[in-house]
C-alpha cells in the first residue's frame, strides 16, 4: 500500500484546481490525483469546440440550477472570474473576451489551459496518475484506503472531483456518486443529462433544415400554460432534431419540468424581437406585399417558408388576402410554436449533469463533507450546474480552490 496525504480522485478540471491549490498550500504534503482515464483533461480538451471556455466576463449564481443560491454565491465568491484570470495570467495564459462575454485563452487551443494546469500540479508537486480507475474507498479511523485493480493509497483526506455522468467516454460516468453514498451522502431525486441537444421526430420540418440557424426564445412551460423558463439565443436544426446554445441551456429545465409535469411542453418563438400584437399589426398593414417578402426580412427564406406551410398559409399570399383566421395563424406559429420533442440525445452529448451531491451535505467554506471528517467533494459531483459559457468551468475553479486550500491546510494542522 501507497501512502499520500491527500487522495484526489477524479482529475478534470475541479480535481486538477483542487491538488494545485493544495500543494500550494502545503508545499510538504505528498498529493496524489487519480483519474480512470488513459488520457488527463479530456473533457477540458473538447470543450469550447477544442478552444476551451475557461470562463465568462459575467459570473454569478443566477447562471446556475440545481442547490439554492445563496449556496451557490457562497462558492462562488471565494474565487471569481478576476482571480481566475490572474491565475493563468501567472501560467502565461492570457485570456480574451468574445462579444458574448465568453473567455477562451488567446491561442484559441484547448491544450494551452490543460497543459499549463499540468504544468502547475507538476511545479506544486502532485503526482497524477492516469488508467487508475478508484473502485471504492474506506474510512479506517483518522485514515482513508482508496481502492483499484492499479493497488491501494492510504490517504490522511479524500477529495472526490469525480465528475457526474456526461461524456462518459472522458471517464464521469457517475461512479464517484457511489463513492459518495458509502459516506452517507444522499443524491438528488433527480440526476439528468443538462446542457444537452434535444430530438425531434425524424419526419419534423427543422429535421429537414439540417444546418440552418436562428436567434430564438425558447419557454418551458407547464401544462397550465405557466412560464417556467427561458431563454433566448440560437436554435440549429440538425438531422435529429435542435441543438445550438439556447437549447442546451433550456434543455435541463425542459427535461426536469417534464419529470414534474408530462405534458409540459417547448415552445419556440421564431422573431423574439416583436411581440404578438407587433406581428398582428405588421400583418395588418402588409397590402400588396406578401407574407413571405415579409417573412425573409425577418428569417432564413427556407425557414420563412416552412412557417408558411406550418401555418396553412400560401407564402405568396397578399397582405389584403389574409384573413383573421390566417393572421391569427401566423402569428401563434411564429409567436408560440410547439416543438414536439421525443427525447435528449443522453449523457454521451450532454455537456453536464443536472443533479448530484446537495451542497447543503457540505461545509461550504471548505467544501469537507458534513457526513464524514477529512472528504471533500467538489466540482460536477456537486448538485450544480451553469448554462453555456464557461459557467460551469468557473464553477469547478471555484469549488476546486476551496476544497485544495482546505485540505492541505487540513494535512497541515493535524
Amino acid at each position: 500500500m501507497e501512502t499520500a496525504d491527500i487522495v484526489v480522485v477524479g482529475a478534470g478540471a475541479a480535481g486538477l484546481f483542487a491538488a494545485i491549490w493544495a500543494g500550494r498550500t502545503n508545499s510538504t504534503a505528498r498529493i496524489v490525483a487519480l483519474d480512470s482515464a488513459p488520457r488527463i483533461g479530456a473533457k477540458i480538451l473538447i470543450s469550447g469546440g477544442g478552444r476551451c471556455n475557461v470562463t465568462h466576463e459575467h459570473v454569478d449564481q443566477k447562471a446556475f440550477a440545481g442547490s439554492t443560491p445563496a449556496a451557490i454565491r457562497k462558492v462562488l465568491r471565494r474565487f471569481d472570474v478576476e482571480q481566475t484570470i490572474k491565475f493563468f495570467r501567472s501560467l502565461g495564459v492570457e485570456l480574451k473576451r468574445e462579444s458574448n462575454g465568453k473567455l477562451f485563452p488567446v491561442s484559441n487551443q484547448a491544450q494551452t489551459v490543460l497543459k499549463a494546469l499540468l504544468q502547475a500540479a507538476d511545479t506544486a508537486g502532485v503526482k497524477i496518475l492516469a488508467s487508475h480507475r478508484v473502485q471504492s474507498v474506506t474510512r479506517n479511523g483518522s485514515s482513508f484506503t482508496v481502492f483499484g485493480e492499479w493497488g491501494q493509497f492510504s490517504a490522511r483526506k479524500v477529495i472526490l472531483a469525480t465528475g457526474g455522468k456526461s461524456v462518459p467516454k472522458t471517464g464521469s460516468d457517475g461512479h464517484g456518486y457511489s463513492i459518495a453514498t458509502l459516506f452517507g451522502h444522499t443524491l438528488t431525486e433527480k440526476i439528468i443529462p443538462a446542457l444537452v441537444p434535444l430530438i425531434l421526430p425524424q419526419n419534423h420540418f427543422l429535421c429537414k433544415l439540417t444546418g440552418l440557424s436562428a436567434e430564438v426564445e425558447l419557454q418551458v412551460r407547464y401544462a397550465s400554460g405557466r412560464l417556467l423558463k427561458s431563454f433566448r439565443n440560437s436554435m440549429l436544426c440538425t438531422h435529429f432534431g435542435i441543438s445550438g446554445p439556447g437549447v442546451l441551456d433550456i434543455s435541463r429545465y425542459y427535461i426536469d419540468a417534464r419529470h414534474v409535469d408530462p405534458e409540459a411542453g417547448l415552445y419556440v418563438c421564431w422573431i423574439p424581437e416583436n411581440t404578438a400584437d407587433d406581428i398582428q399589426t405588421e400583418l395588418q398593414q402588409l397590402n400588396r406585399s406578401t407574407v413571405i417578402s415579409w417573412l425573409r426580412k425577418k428569417l432564413p427564406e427556407r425557414l420563412a417558408r416552412c412557417l408558411c406551410e406550418q401555418s396553412n398559409v400560401p407564402a405568396e399570399t397578399p397582405g389584403y388576402q389574409l384573413t383573421r383566421e390566417d393572421r391569427t395563424r401566423l402569428v401563434q406559429t411564429i409567436t408560440r410554436m410547439k416543438l414536439p420533442v421525443t427525447g435528449d440525445r443522453g449523457f454521451q452529448y450532454a455537456e453536464v449533469t443536472a443533479g448530484g451531491v446537495p451542497l447543503n451535505e457540505l461545509n461550504l467554506n471548505t467544501m469537507e463533507s458534513r457526513r464524514c471528517h477529512g472528504l471533500y467533494l467538489c466540482g460536477e459531483i456537486c448538485d450544480v450546474d451553469g448554462r453555456i459559457g464557461g459557467f460551469n468551468f468557473q464553477w469547478a475553479w471555484a469549488g476546486g480552490y476551496i476544497a485544495g486550500v482546505a485540505a492541505g491546510c487540513a494535512v497541515s494542522n493535524s
